[in-house]
């Protein structure tokens, strides 16, 4: 039996039985689509590495052999090494019981990375090559740090126009945090609310709606009706759920704004720089550093687990918040 699901552009077919069961326990388990589908590939992969074996035929070596023909042989970065770990991990300890224990695998060390990021000016000229849609898109990155999936599945009741917020569901491993919202986007966002309310009544006229969580969905059938879930950023095309099968609109694809930016940069004129939509993220990190905000609070805003990972954004700045001088300074040339 071979199933199949399209959803906001997502394409798996899972012809194997111990696929579709450890899909079903993935769901179970309350996995992210994203999750699932990353989780399923490399799963998958490690499967056909091994000519088709059965897991529970191999042990942690034959984990081993695949995560160091990852690095050797396809040159996949560390965190790809990580994720496909992760999901061998899962398939192992959580859906087979067999846990793998310590298998000794030591990833390459990773040399740090400087974010790059944009001036306000570079952000200023981008953001003027780009559709209206598409300018707030990109203007939620860098005025609320949002990554691009947070940006583009959120719904209408995630935005707190009284107190200026953004609240983001199911964030980067599954946190819920909230952000805040710049006064100069009320406007656009409430035009853009409205063009999706009117969206989601034409689409309730033939029966559907905004794609919803299963256990929501199930819990409360008449909830695609309701504006408060409506995508504010909604697919322009419908798609058919992966868990139920009816018919809905998903929010829009991440290729979308990501085709809008290349042609932006370059027009532009800023191909001298690798931008892409992180690092709109970036900019608005090392923006409120630069005036000052205390790091804890940019953390937070970011949905950090871990304060290191905001200090990265403090070596972008060349005098920092703390106030750093070059010794060139003291000169008098």
């Amino acid at each position: 039996m071979q199933l199949k699901y399209i959803y906001g552009g997502l394409i798996m077919k899972l012809r194997s039985p111990f696929m579709q069961q450890l899909q079903q326990n993935m769901r179970m388990c309350g996995y992210s689509m994203r999750t699932e589908k990353t989780y399923l590939y490399w799963i998958r992969d490690y499967i056909r590495f091994h000519n088709r074996q059965h897991p529970t035929n191999l042990s942690s070596e034959h984990v081993v052999q695949f995560l160091s023909y990852l690095a050797n042989s396809r040159d996949v970065a560390i965190n790809t090494q990580k994720t496909a770990l992760n999901a061998l991990a899962f398939l192992y300890n959580q859906f087979l019981n067999q846990p793998l224990g310590d298998i000794g695998f030591n990833y390459a060390k990773r040399q740090r990375k400087i974010p790059i990021v944009i001036s306000t000016h570079e952000v200023q000229a981008i953001l003027k090559q780009l559709s209206q849609r598409d300018r707030i898109i990109f203007s939620l990155l860098y005025g609320s740090g949002l990554r691009i999936t947070e940006c583009l599945r959120l719904r209408i009741k995630d935005i707190e126009f009284d107190h200026s917020s953004i609240i983001v569901h199911d964030g980067k491993g599954g946190k819920d945090r909230k952000t805040i919202l710049s006064p100069l986007l009320h406007n656009s966002l409430k035009e853009l609310i409205q063009d999706a309310t009117q969206l989601q009544a034409q689409d309730n006229q033939r029966g559907i709606g905004p794609s919803l969580p299963h256990m929501l969905g199930k819990k409360f059938p008449n909830a695609y009706r309701q504006p408060a879930w409506m995508f504010i950023f909604p697919s322009t095309t419908i798609c058919q759920h992966p868990i139920t099968g009816k018919a809905c609109r998903h929010h829009l694809h991440d290729s979308v704004p990501r085709k809008a930016l290349k042609k932006a940069v370059a027009g532009a004129g800023l191909n001298t720089k690798k931008i892409n939509c992180h690092t709109f993220r970036h900019s608005f990190a090392t923006e409120l550093l630069r005036a000052g905000r205390d790091i804890r609070t940019v953390q937070e805003l970011l949905g950090h687990s871990d304060v290191s990972t905001t200090q990265i954004y403090t070596h972008v700045l060349g005098q920092h918040f703390a106030g750093t001088n070059s010794p060139l300074d003291n000169l008098v040339l």
